[in-house]
């Protein structure tokens, strides 16, 4: 088993802090990848990194997946690129990384951006970016359901978060499938997350408070065009989800009954436990945020987000 912290700085074989900030996590058989922004230098971009680990402790550097571009592009210096997301796509193999991209530093652009790979590990080639109907895009999520259609989540501050169908490719986007504001809340919400359980789908995500940190909501539906429910906290209130954006919320093949150090029983036997991971943003030393890596239980149409120093996720 392996023991994690609940908050912590991932670091590599060598001991360097993993550049997973804005994490995405994407599972190729036994091994996780996980992509982040590199933040050494700031806010600005400097390349997407790619690790891989088999048990979210202990894990290898690959480089960049996605590399700045020493020219003027939208990989370049004095760019925004934010949110790394990756989907291997059924029906070709290869490997699609989803992107918010602005053309600037100022968040005027809002854009998708689509990079594309033969390998998980890259190199990944930024080949397009888009507005679907000329929604702006910011914050973003992915998710693959049981049947293997892709799906896009992108924040847009005017209309609400979006789900988007993708292409039997992944190369684009063909349908809004649904576009929802918080219950509420004026807006919808970033660095959105779903999954799906039992066969219910669960949509989480933050309000817009910058790098402060909020108690972030959850939906479920049947659905994905709904209906959904009202957005309720996963985390105690008042604890600003235990000071942290969510980034990813993974399955880690273990229930919340079966032991791992997690003694806090819940109700029902359909709850499952994934492993919880989200940014606690520093913005005065932005490399060196760290992750808050907790257990959150799922089912029954509830998901709940406790505290714990120390706890091993089974794996």
């Amino acid at each position: 088993m392996a023991k994690m912290k609940g908050v912590q700085l991932f670091r590599d074989e060598v001991g360097n802090v993993a550049q997973l900030h804005g994490i995405g996590v994407l599972c190729v058989g036994s091994t996780w990848y996980a992509y982040g922004e590199r933040k050494n230098e700031g806010r600005l971009f400097q390349g997407v990194a790619c690790y891989s680990t088999n048990d979210f402790v202990h894990w290898r550097a690959h480089g960049d997946a996605l590399a700045m571009d020493a020219g003027k592009g939208f990989l370049g210096a004095g760019r925004v690129v934010e949110r790394p997301r990756v989907l291997c796509c059924p029906s070709s193999g290869r490997y699609v990384m989803y992107l918010h991209v602005e053309g600037g530093d100022d968040y005027s652009f809002a854009h998708i951006g689509f990079a594309l790979s033969d390998s998980p590990t890259g190199p990944f080639e930024l080949f397009e970016t888009v507005q679907f109907h000329g929604n702006e895009s910011r914050d973003i999520g992915v998710f693959q359901d049981d049947d293997g259609t892709g799906y896009l989540l992108s924040e847009d501050r005017q209309h609400g978060t979006h789900v988007y169908r993708l292409s039997p490719d992944y190369l684009s986007i063909v349908e809004d499938v649904v576009c929802l504001k918080g219950t509420d809340y004026w807006a919808g919400y970033e660095s959105p997350v779903m999954l799906k359980s039992n066969g219910l789908y669960y949509w989480f995500g933050s309000e817009l408070t910058g790098w402060d940190c909020n108690d972030n909501r959850y939906a479920t539906a049947s659905d994905l065009h709904g209906p959904w429910s009202r957005w309720r906290p996963f985390a105690p209130l008042g604890t600003r989800t235990f000071d942290s954006q969510c980034d990813a919320i993974v399955p880690i093949d273990s229930r919340c009954d079966a032991g791992g150090g997690v003694d806090d029983k819940t109700e029902s036997s359909d709850m499952q436990r994934f492993l919880y991971i989200g940014d606690r943003w520093s913005p005065d030393d932005l490399g060196g945020s760290p992750l808050v890596t907790l257990p959150i239980e799922i089912g029954d149409g509830h998901a709940r987000l406790q505290w714990h120093d120390e706890w091993d996720n089974g794996l």
